[in-house]
C-alpha cells in the first residue's frame, strides 16, 4: 500500500476533517487480527461519533475512512480547528470481509496525542465505547516475530 499526503485549503466533506501534514512523528499501530463490526454495531459507531462530532461539542469526527479523535470542540473560525489538537484515529475499510461489514485496521497516534498520554490501546477504547463495544485486548498485540535465519545471515556477511 503506498500512501500519499494531500494538502488541501479547506475540508472537501463536511463530516470528515483532514489535517494538514506535519514533520512531527505519528504512531502508527496496525490492529491483528482486524476488528470486523456488522453493519449494526458500525451504524451505531457513526451515529454515536456523530452525536460526539467536534462541531457539536464533542472531540470526534466521523467519516467513511474511520473516527479522527480531537482534544475537544473546534472553535476556530469557519469551522476549523482552532486551538483543537489531532490525537489520533481508528481507521476501517467498509465491506470487508463481505457486505454489510467494517473492518478496523489501523489506528495513529499523532505527536500531539502522544504528549497527551494518548496510547494506540486508548484510542481505540474510546471510539470503539461509542458503539458500546469492547476491543479485543490482544487487537493491538502483534506476534514475535519468526527469528533470522542465521545461514542467511552468514552469507551476507560473507559477502561484505
Amino acid at each position: 500500500m503506498t500512501i500519499h499526503s494531500v494538502e488541501l485549503d479547506s475540508p472537501v466533506h463536511r463530516s470528515f476533517r483532514l489535517t494538514r501534514p506535519s514533520s512531527k512523528p505519528q504512531v502508527a499501530t496496525q490492529v491483528r487480527p482486524a476488528i470486523v463490526l456488522p453493519d449494526r454495531e458500525a451504524r451505531a459507531l457513526l451515529a454515536a461519533a456523530e452525536r460526539a462530532d467536534v462541531s457539536r461539542d464533542g472531540c470526534f469526527s466521523a467519516g467513511p475512512a474511520g473516527v479522527q479523535v480531537w482534544s475537544g470542540p473546534w472553535n476556530g473560525l469557519l469551522g476549523r480547528h482552532g486551538d483543537s489538537e489531532h490525537l489520533g484515529s481508528v481507521d476501517w475499510s467498509y465491506d470487508t470481509p463481505s457486505r454489510h461489514y467494517i473492518t478496523v485496521y489501523r489506528v495513529m497516534v499523532t505527536a500531539q496525542g502522544h504528549a497527551r498520554g494518548e496510547t494506540a490501546e486508548s484510542l481505540l477504547q474510546r471510539v470503539m465505547g461509542l458503539a458500546g463495544v469492547e476491543a479485543p485486548a490482544d487487537a493491538l498485540a502483534l506476534p514475535v516475530p519468526p527469528p533470522r535465519d542465521p545461514f542467511r545471515s552468514e552469507l551476507r556477511a560473507s559477502r561484505s
